[in-house]
């Protein structure tokens, strides 16, 4: 067997393992994604948690790269490299979603184990010194910035004949390979959420001293979990794509070695579909590790989505529910949300 159908092989494996795994991370990451909105959206103790909020705008930055990365993955998978490394536009465009995308969901996680610290401690006027109101503008002034900085650093990126989509100026390639990607998106959101979530688990630990009311103890008690957790895995599934996306730009593979590149291929194909878990696996941590997310869970899906479902349905039947049974069930939904 010669070697060009060998790298021939490997290349379509490459590509072939990019769709199943792309198409089964979109399945998954659509789901999570959208029950998280649901969840966080529908229950009334979480709409004015701050924590929440930034774990919402997560959700929805996640949602928002999972439909952009399975676009690629198609196109890809259907018209080859032609779609990336025949379109200048193209090329500067992918790189400038997923890092938005990307730098929003790494603060936003560094972001909630912040607040969560902040709402856990002891001490009264700490826990008042992040708001809701600061959370929303501090997210706007972030993700602006996200974009301006991602909108510049892809714009960066350009097509080369033999080595295909990757950073053409060099003052960008010093950048990125000494602080993009080592310190913005590496060292210093996982230092951020490391260092905090532990900070705020430890105060959770001792929240049983103070004087609060047994829901908003059981709510920061869940919250805290959830975000180490999150934490956790966040660092596990960063780190490894973080190492080899500092390799590839300054060790790119030419076209011209077709082992080296279909190999190169395959490795970036294992390395990126692990990265995407990170985009997906927030829903499934907080299910797993919560038992109290869980009930949550059911309790929008089928007594709030379920019932609105079913009086929509009623509705078209011109078939009026009585107001009392409405009010009835309005009431259990809202004593079932506490639990």
């Amino acid at each position: 067997m010669s070697t060009s159908s060998i790298s021939n092989g490997i290349l379509q494996l490459a590509t072939q393992y990019s769709l199943y795994t792309g198409c089964i991370t979109f399945s998954f990451g659509i789901i999570g994604n959208v029950l998280n909105l649901l969840v966080f959206t529908q229950l009334k103790h979480f709409r004015t948690n701050r924590c929440v909020f930034y774990i919402t705008i997560e959700s929805i930055s996640n949602f928002i790269y999972q439909i952009f990365n399975i676009s690629l993955t198609v196109s890809t998978s259907i018209y080859g490299d032609v779609t990336i490394g025949g379109s200048s536009a193209w090329c500067k465009l992918r790189y400038i979603v997923g890092q938005i995308c990307a730098l929003t969901t790494y603060y936003m996680i560094c972001f909630s184990a912040v607040d969560q610290f902040f709402s856990t401690h002891h001490r009264y006027n700490l826990r008042q010194m992040c708001t809701l109101n600061l959370g929303r503008h501090l997210s706007f002034i972030f993700i602006c910035f996200a974009i301006i900085h991602s909108s510049a650093l892809g714009s960066s990126y350009d097509i080369q004949p033999t080595l295909g989509c990757i950073i053409s100026n060099y003052v960008a390639v010093q950048y990125s390979t000494y602080f993009f990607y080592p310190v913005l998106t590496g060292l210093l959101p996982i230092t951020i959420a490391t260092s905090f979530s532990i900070l705020a688990y430890r105060n959770v630990r001792h929240i049983v001293r103070r004087q609060l009311p047994i829901v908003r103890r059981n709510l920061d008690k869940q919250i805290t979990a959830m975000v180490l957790m999150r934490v956790i895995a966040f660092v596990c599934l960063l780190l490894p794509y973080i190492t080899y996306r500092i390799y590839v730009i300054n060790f790119p593979t030419s076209r011209s070695t077709p082992m080296a590149y279909a190999i190169g291929r395959l490795i970036q194909a294992i390395f990126t579909s692990i990265y995407i878990i990170n985009y997906i696996i927030s829903f499934y941590i907080f299910i797993i590790f919560s038992s109290r997310f869980r009930r949550q869970v059911k309790l929008v899906l089928v007594k709030k989505c379920w019932h609105q479902w079913k009086y929509w349905c009623y509705s078209i039947n011109n078939q009026i529910e009585p107001e009392n049974n409405i009010e009835l069930c309005n009431s259990q939904v809202e004593s079932d949300e506490n639990m």
